[in-house]
């Protein structure tokens, strides 16, 4: 997924939560996205180790880049070029899931009812 598409997704999503949930979402959101520039830091430095699939969330293919560290190098030149859109697509995957957490209008509880007079006694 290109940045474009991505940013106008998430905007389509953030825009179908309704506004009094919509700083939650956000919050929530941004403590669990993965960042794709870090990434791609991580796949530079440790991508034979498979670290960089790790934390995306593809752990067989984290392991396999791992037995075969970085498939010889040739899987981590190629994720060079795939992680970010594949962190970007994760991110989207979440905050689809998020949106039909945070849909429904938030609900102040409901007061009290009134304490009924006492009849009057004779």
């Amino acid at each position: 997924m290109n940045q474009r598409a991505y940013t106008l997704e998430l905007h389509s999503i953030i825009n179908s939560i309704p506004e009094a949930n919509r700083n939650n979402f956000l919050t929530a959101f941004q403590a669990s996205e993965k960042n794709p520039v870090l990434l791609f830091g991580f796949n530079i430095w440790l991508g034979a180790l498979g670290i960089d699939r790790f934390l995306v969330g593809d752990i067989v293919a984290g392991v396999l880049k791992l037995i075969t560290l970085g498939g010889f190098g040739i899987w981590q030149l190629i994720d060079c070029f795939l992680i970010g859109g594949r962190a970007r697509d994760k991110n989207i995957q979440l905050a689809r899931q998020m949106r039909d957490t945070y849909r429904t209008p938030s609900v102040a509880a409901p007061a009290a009812p009134a304490a009924e007079p006492a009849p009057p006694s004779a």
